[in-house]
């Protein structure tokens, strides 16, 4: 099985969520996936590097690295941000919860990111960062 790879570096504002998903969804299209597909990975992307930009970030910027690992019919996306962290991950994957209470947040990112993808892991440490590891087999695929 050959293996493909990308990494793209975005500073965290909004207006680099749009082109990182785009990016990312050309980069997984060498897998001729489904419309649905596509799109479940593309929102999936945008509530990660939202998360980064609003959470992580509180809309001041940063870093957002994002990596792309395309695994015979696996994609693989990595999205880290060396933000603030966060306190506890279990309590803040739970659906409605909120960091940003002034702000109209729904609480439904991780939530959301566990509905598209097959797999979602979040690791996260305080004054150092988020790690948002998410997998997706691609049904349609050739494999690459």
């Amino acid at each position: 099985m050959t293996e493909n790879k990308m990494t793209l570096t975005v500073d965290a504002i909004s207006i680099n969520v749009g082109f990182t998903r785009s990016v990312v969804a050309a980069f997984v299209s060498q897998l001729n996936p489904t419309v649905e597909e596509v799109g479940d990975i593309k929102t999936a992307v945008s509530e990660a590097i939202t998360n980064c930009v609003v959470h992580a970030y509180s809309n001041n910027g940063g870093q957002a690295q994002i990596k792309v690992a395309v695994k015979g019919k696996i994609v693989e996306i990595e999205i880290v941000d060396y933000g603030q962290g966060i306190d506890d991950v279990a309590k803040a994957m739970q659906p409605f919860f909120t960091s940003s209470y002034c702000e109209e947040r729904s609480g439904m990112g991780f939530t959301v990111m566990q509905a598209m993808m097959d797999t979602l892991d979040v690791t996260s440490s305080l004054g150092v960062g988020t790690t948002v590891k998410m997998t997706k087999k691609i049904t349609s695929s050739v494999e690459v």
